[in-house]
């Protein structure tokens, strides 16, 4: 009797597109987050992260996920990609929720389907490293694993999360043996000094059933809303049974809500150029610096006797003169000046805008 050949699952990209990227003000804004930034290169972040994706899948099994505030931009940014396949929020209820909209949408398609999830925020200067090893993570993720990317880490970060690797599975994949929250100073140099750690880049690989078992077993609440969106999905009710179950999910993240449960996680390590480009500090690490380490956008920057600033000018002139490590930024109608160590508090201007209701510039 002749065999029966089964069809192997699809890879499908999901792009988290979510986030309001409070820490890159005045250029980013509610309207215009910094997905939408030319960030790293001359390109918006999101446009980048669909780029490196070519040869992994086509744009036709990729999807993206973001409120509906930014549907509009999201289309405009990727033409390429079907208007179906822009995932909407209701409403922003962290990464879980989004997740398991996108393994509805997958699952529909190939329940069997590999869903590569990643940030649309996040730069990578080694693609071909990046290709290499999410299509180990696929291998691994098609064995029945849920499968994190862990970056090799080059410095005692305080701002990433870290992964602890456990034994080895194959390749060089391992088992995840914890995850860390983010570490003081001399946690985080430990971290480093014992190999045993990772920096957490937010990508998870996985099969569509796979996840949908663990949302199950680890999140009933969620998995229970879920189920009427997927007997709903590709009719006409699946708006409304959209806009009414999403908001029964409980707001959490994938990694509290499974992650850091489940038995099943692996991690591929991978030396792939990474950076979060968490904040205008992170510039130089995508950015050309001239010799004195100074990162310059716009035609119009003079920097003299300064070293490590970071200058971004919009449609004026800036003169920067005896500074270093200051970052300065004109976005027309608001600018930011700094030190560079104080890139993170970008968000405490925010805060005060709103404060003090000053809605134009938010």
């Amino acid at each position: 009797m002749a065999s029966v050949k089964t069809k192997a699952p699809g890879v499908f990209p999901v792009i988290m597109a979510g986030g309001s990227g409070t820490r890159f003000w005045p250029l980013s804004r509610a309207s215009r987050p910094k997905q939408f930034l030319p960030l790293a290169t001359n390109r918006p972040l999101i446009v980048e992260t669909l780029a490196r994706l070519k040869g992994l899948a086509t744009p036709k099994q990729t999807f993206v996920v973001c409120g509906a505030v930014h549907a509009p931009m999201v289309r405009k940014a990727l033409p390429s990609l079907p208007k179906g396949n822009v995932l909407v929020e209701p409403q922003a209820r962290n990464t879980a929720p989004a997740i398991a909209l996108a393994t509805a949408a997958v699952a529909h398609v190939d329940p069997r389907g590999v869903l590569v999830v990643l940030p649309s925020d996040q730069h990578v200067a080694d693609v071909p490293a990046f290709q290499a090893s999410v299509n180990e993570a696929i291998a691994v993720a098609l064995q029945g694993h849920i499968v994190t990317l862990g970056i090799h880490p080059t410095r005692p970060e305080t701002g990433y999360g870290y992964i602890q690797v456990g034994e080895p599975l194959s390749g060089t994949a391992r088992r995840v043996s914890r995850f860390a929250e983010k570490p003081d100073r001399a946690t985080a140099e430990q971290y480093v000094v014992s190999g045993e750690y990772l920096w957490n880049a937010g990508l998870f690989v996985f099969r569509a059933d796979v996840m949908l078992e663990a949302f199950k077993h680890h999140m009933p609440e969620l998995s229970q809303a879920l189920e009427p969106i997927r007997a709903a999905w590709g009719t006409s009710k699946a708006a409304k049974v959209l806009a009414r179950e999403f908001l029964e999910m409980p707001a959490t993240s994938i990694d509290y809500g499974v992650a850091e449960k489940a038995t099943n996680i692996a991690v591929v390590p991978s030396r792939c150029g990474w950076s979060d480009v968490g904040s205008f500090n992170a510039l130089p690490e995508v950015r050309p610096t001239d010799e004195s380490g100074n990162v310059s956008v716009g035609k119009d920057v003079f920097l003299i006797d300064s070293a490590g600033c970071v200058v971004v000018a919009k449609d004026k002139p800036i003169a920067v003169v005896g500074m270093k490590d200051v970052v300065v930024v004109d976005a027309g109608d608001a600018m930011l000046v700094l030190p560079k160590e104080k890139s993170q508090d970008v968000r405490k201007v925010v805060e005060a805008l709103k404060a003090k209701k000053r809605l134009a510039l938010l």
